[in-house]
């Protein structure tokens, strides 16, 4: 127990924290969740960079700059976790959390509206427009894989920072 004053109050503060979540920072679950968001998101980027003629449709080139910041974020928070298990140090304070926190919202909404406006487009060119089956063949299967793997990266993504924002209301 720690004790202080506040303004000539005594308080006591409990020192015990939160247990760590699944996919807390610092942690192996933690470092599994961001290699997975990394592993997802290039993988979604190699599929879509794989399929010829992507460039010249403006939400297929959104979801590659999206899921590019998504590998950059979660490479580096893995590092970070890395770093944090071999000195093990713990991460979560105030100040880290709430990075991990907006971080982790702002690539979580671009990487659902990436794979979102990319879904409509796959979906429109493949089953309205029948693209994919008239002359010129679109590669729409490489598309709606880069799609679902944009997908599944976003859920990794939620799940993450789920994870954040209750280990920062318990901070």
């Amino acid at each position: 127990m720690l004790y202080g004053e506040l303004k000539g109050l005594k308080f006591v503060r409990n020192n015990t924290r939160m247990k760590h979540l699944v996919g807390s920072p610092g942690t192996v679950s933690g470092l599994i969740l961001r290699l997975g968001q990394c592993l997802l998101a290039a993988g979604s980027i190699g599929v879509m960079v794989s399929a010829s003629g992507f460039s010249n449709y403006t939400a297929f080139c959104y979801l590659i700059a999206s899921m590019g910041l998504q590998v950059l974020w979660s490479s580096g928070l893995a590092c970070l976790d890395i770093y944090a298990l071999r000195i093990k140090r713990d991460l979560q304070n105030p100040v880290l959390v709430s990075l991990f926190v907006v971080g982790d919202w702002v690539t979580s909404t671009l990487s659902l509206a990436a794979a979102c406006s990319s879904a409509g487009i796959a979906v429109l060119y493949s089953k309205d427009l029948n693209f994919c089956s008239t002359p010129p063949h679109l590669p729409c299967g490489r598309f709606e894989l880069s799609v679902v793997l944009a997908f599944l990266t976003w859920f990794l993504i939620a799940i993450s920072s789920h994870v954040m924002f209750w280990i920062l209301a318990a901070i």
